[in-house]
């Protein structure tokens, strides 16, 4: 028996094993090939994506792999579907690269799907599928909290100068390195060229991050929705993400005006570009 066959079947997914560490998919599939990259310490196999993940080590250096084609447990698409999406990312994150972004080393065909190669980081979730690193992320001081802010606000700044929009961008999306005091983010899979169109009616995300717009068949999704993605971020970072009321604000009333005015129903009633907003931000974190 090697390491990737399965142990198991429970019901709906099968048990697998890779350098004795267990993972779940809907039915067998050879991911041995994923020691090619080197000996692995973490997998990944929660996602709805289509994807499953791994850190790995080789020559002491620690690398993030994505991996699409197999049948991943959480997915309800089609294995073709999830490489074709993987294939796709290649260029996004070729072109909003940035030091606060995770970094893309490679992507290529291997193992009868798609694999995108990253470097390794030891920082931190924020997204609510990871309660423990959630909880230390939310236990940090209020001044960390506002770096980590406009480190986000400065990264969505860049990609609007590389032409693109944010989508699907959520709590899961932000990262922290705890040892080190550094911001990174992460799954930028489907920030697309703008404007883009709003083809499906609800769109792909996080309820809590999304703008009217990102419901609504045919709606221009803009900078001005990327606007109201700030707001809503920043009401997650300090003030419990759906619940905004200014009770539940932990800085001074001014930024909860600005921010409240981010997430307005009515886009004409927003900050009308990412820079409006940052200045009017910056004007009341000096206040």
């Amino acid at each position: 028996m090697n390491n990737t066959t399965p142990t198991w079947y429970l019901s709906d997914f099968y048990i697998q094993y890779i350098n004795n560490i267990p993972y779940k998919l809907k039915t067998p599939f050879d991911m041995s090939f994923i020691e090619q990259y080197g000996k692995v310490f973490k997998v990944y196999d929660d996602q709805d994506s289509g994807n499953i993940c791994f850190g790995v080590e080789s020559d002491g250096k620690k690398y993030f792999i994505k991996f699409a084609g197999a049948p991943t447990e959480q997915y309800s698409g089609k294995p073709e579907d999830a490489i074709a999406r993987l294939k796709s990312t290649v260029s996004i994150y070729q072109d909003l690269a940035h030091p606060k972004l995770i970094r893309f080393i490679k992507a290529e065909e291997v193992g009868g799907g798609f694999a995108s190669i990253f470097e390794w980081t030891d920082a931190e979730c924020m997204g609510r599928m990871y309660p423990l690193s959630r909880e230390k992320f939310l236990q940090m001081p209020d001044n960390t909290r506002l770096e980590v802010f406009n480190d986000i606000l400065s990264f969505h700044i860049h990609v609007k100068k590389q032409g693109y929009v944010a989508i699907d961008f959520y709590d899961g999306s932000i990262m922290y390195d705890f040892g080190i005091g550094r911001t990174l983010i992460c799954d930028i899979d489907f920030y697309s060229k703008s404007p883009y169109i709003n083809t499906m009616g609800r769109m792909w995300g996080s309820s809590i991050f999304m703008s009217p717009e990102e419901f609504t068949l045919g709606a221009t999704i803009d900078e001005i929705t990327n606007v109201y993605l700030m707001g809503a971020t920043a009401f997650a970072l300090f003030g419990m993400g759906k619940d905004r009321s200014i009770e539940k604000w932990r800085l001074n009333d001014q930024l909860y005006k600005v921010v409240l005015k981010a997430v307005n129903v009515d886009r004409k009633n927003r900050q009308q570009s990412l820079a409006e907003f940052e200045c009017e931000w910056k004007r009341a974190c000096d206040n």
